[in-house]
């Protein structure tokens, strides 16, 4: 997956406290946030009714994958988080049963878009689950997935829960030695690739992967035919041919209280951990967020993108889950969506639900400004009113105040901007996965476009707060998930501390690591989140840093590097990503990048400055196209201006020790192909430090 630049094209106008209760099969329950309003519990949407049979469980965690937990139930007879469990299969059915031929799937073949309706995706999940049960796949074992997505992805994600395994999302950014790692670690009996390239890093360590009983391929020709390899189509005549009673009896066999899916973490300090999720987890967090947003399966259909990698736990909330509960249509965009194509596939599905991770945001954000460095004139003047009257208008809103004179005309003037990048329909647009800024928050309010943030591990299943439509606040990642409970440990006189959570959507425990485990949940089910934030008198919740990114100086300070980063970006707009730098030294220093473009091939960065970055230059009295004439030869009108922008910054810190006093420039942009970012484009500290070793190194000699 390459970086998230974005090719638009042109636009025109630019704690509570512990209660407990006597459930069975419950202990600490918890309060219900009755704040959001449209959180009301229809049992017949919920699942009432239907046979759910749990296993027994002693304790509320396990390492085992076929261990059963106890589930966390709030005791209050009309909450979700109250709600009978029930498994997968059973919420699947459920909304198949009441929207067999409402378009479920969409993906382009050949140039033509198909569908599949919901039976056609039941139907299509059942056929693989029979097959990968025909090829060996045995209960509580894994099937890995690698490759972007597609309807294959989810056929054979949901495919291998109904057929009693464990369904494994693997980074396509992995290499073979990674992926030996996960098949290892999850017992995978059947790996799913998407092409060759995919394939060949499988096939490198097939001979010490000995559960491993099938690969099979979901696109293109396999170029070579081996024993236990096969094409997708193979797969489905497999499954085809298999009674329906083999795989009733693999599912009759299943506890709503029992794993079902593995989620590993990124692995950039040491191996990744597999987060084990239940069926109750699944279930319970997609009902209660989608409920919470105001999703209402009997509206309009909704329509939603499936682009971000489907290993990651906010993809499967949003392109499989909650589409499911919500009876949505998910359209499938191309591999190189994060290359610049994702905003063809918008234009077409025009998606009433959007999330985002923030450097998709960004790159929007790049693109916009630099075409709207070269609007001139009248078109200028009024795109400038335009967006100001909107941020003004989004800023009173937020604060429940009437939206100023004009604010009509500029939101229709403002749709031309939206048809542009295929967001006319969305009212609702989410982002998550890292920090954003508040910079490119404004923006899209100042585009009428408001971004909603929203907070959640993988840990969590996802979503623990969230900022919806009339329960928003810039900056803060919104209200608690009302399934859930938190409290700040070891609150700071702000208030700050390690954010704490605790509910139904709180993952079992790490597969095979009980270690690991219990340094994230305490004796008393407490997840412990590692990151720092508080909460204010309305409810609603801020990141303030992360435990884990902590910059500790040599003289002791604790320094939280996002919001330096961040006040460096806005006083210098030339600059696309900063990393600030000083664990154990004696000062702050920062690595910073200028705006490039993204070759759309290969995903990495090229030498070629963008428009913004090319006009700043100009203001400046540069003539300059490309970073190479930049960097590490940095002008010296250029190096004022950047020291001046970090000097204004630093006007800003909290204390002299969280002051930059040295920068490098490099030449080129940090990019997932290139190793800096990870696959949701969140920063690689530790592999930044060693990929810029060197250079980092340099501003640190003769001390």
């Amino acid at each position: 997956m390459g970086d998230s630049s974005i090719d638009i094209g042109e636009i025109d106008i630019i704690d509570q406290p512990e209660k407990k209760n006597d459930v069975e099969n419950a202990n600490n329950g918890f309060v219900i946030n009755k704040e959001a309003d449209n959180f009301s519990l229809n049992k017949n949407e919920c699942g009432e009714g239907l046979a759910c049979k749990l296993s027994h469980a002693e304790e509320f965690w396990t390492c085992k994958r076929n261990g059963a937990v106890k589930i966390r139930m709030s005791g209050e007879n009309d909450s979700i988080a109250n709600m009978e469990p029930i498994s997968i299969m059973e919420f699947f059915k459920k909304t198949v049963d009441r929207f067999p031929n409402r378009p479920a799937l969409k993906a382009e073949r050949d140039g033509k878009w198909i569908t599949w309706t919901y039976k056609e995706y039941f139907e299509e999940i059942r056929t693989t689950a029979k097959a990968f049960i025909q090829l060996g796949l045995e209960p509580y074992n894994g099937v890995g997935i690698l490759g972007f997505n597609s309807p294959e992805w989810l056929f054979a994600d949901v495919g291998a829960i109904f057929a009693g395994g464990l369904a494994v999302g693997i980074y396509t950014t992995n290499n073979s030695e990674m992926c030996h790692f996960n098949c290892e670690d999850a017992c995978c009996n059947i790996v799913v690739v998407e092409n060759n390239v995919q394939l060949q890093k499988i096939l490198q360590v097939w001979d010490r992967l000995p559960k491993l009983k099938a690969i099979v391929q979901y696109t293109g020709e396999l170029k070579e035919k081996k024993p236990n390899l096969y094409t997708w189509n193979e797969l489905m005549e497999i499954g085809r041919g298999i009674s329906d009673s083999v795989l009733e009896q693999r599912i009759n066999a299943q506890s709503p209280n029992k794993c079902c899916t593995l989620i590993y973490t990124s692995g950039t300090t040491g191996n990744p951990k597999g987060v084990m999720l239940s069926h109750d987890n699944i279930t319970i967090c997609a009902i209660a967020a989608s409920k919470y947003v105001g999703l209402n399966p009997d509206d309009s259909q909704d329509q939603a993108v499936s682009y971000l990698p489907l290993s990651h736990i906010a993809a499967q909330l949003t392109d499989i889950w909650i589409p499911v509960f919500a009876g949505a249509c998910v359209w499938f965009a191309g591999p190189d969506a994060l290359k610049g194509a994702l905003i063809d596939t918008l234009k077409q599905a025009r998606p009433t639900l959007f999330l985002g991770v923030p450097r998709v945001f960004e790159k929007i954000e790049e693109k916009l400004k630099s075409i709207g460095a070269a609007t001139t004139g009248v078109k200028k003047t009024v795109s400038s009113w335009m967006k100001a009257k909107l941020l003004l208008g989004n800023q009173l809103k937020e604060a429940g105040k009437p939206v100023p004179y004009g604010w009509t005309i500029a939101s229709k003037l403002m749709k031309n901007v939206h048809k542009g990048l295929g967001l006319d329909r969305c009212r609702l647009i989410f982002t998550s996965a890292a920090p954003i800024s508040k910079q490119t928050l404004e923006y899209f309010q100042s585009l009428n476009l408001p971004l909603l943030e929203l907070y959640g591990m993988s840990e969590s299943t996802g979503p623990l707060t969230i900022c919806s439509p009339g329960h928003s606040r810039i900056t803060s990642v919104g209200k608690l998930l009302p399934i859930n409970e938190a409290k700040i440990g070891n609150p700071d006189e702000d208030g700050s501390g390690e954010l704490c959570f605790r509910g139904r959507n709180v993952m079992m425990g790490y597969l095979n690591s009980e270690e690991k485990t219990k340094e994230s949940l305490d004796d008393d089910g407490w997840l412990k989140s590692g990151d720092v934030g508080k909460v204010d008198e309305d409810g609603f919740y801020y990141i303030t840093g992360r435990i884990k990114e902590l910059i500790i100086t040599a003289g002791g300070e604790n320094i939280a590097p996002i919001p330096i980063e961040d006040n460096i970006k806005l006083e210098i707009p030339f600059v696309s990503t900063v990393m600030v730098i000083g664990d154990k030294k004696k000062f702050l220093s920062c690595i910073i990048t200028p705006h490039v473009e993204i070759d759309k091939e290969t995903g990495l960065s090229t030498d070629k400055l963008l428009p913004s970055a090319v006009n700043y230059c100009k203001e400046l009295g540069l003539e300059v196209t490309k970073s190479q004439d930049i960097s590490p030869n940095v002008p010296e009108v250029l190096q004022k201006a950047i020291q001046d922008g970090i000097d204004r910054a630093n006007k800003k810190a909290v204390s002299n020790a969280s002051k930059v006093q040295k920068w490098k420039l490099l030449p080129l942009e940090f990019t997932t192909a290139g190793g800096e970012l990870g696959p949701t484009q969140k920063l690689r500290r530790p592999q930044v430090m060693k990929m810029y070793k060197e250079t980092i190194d340099e501003m640190y000699e003769n001390l």
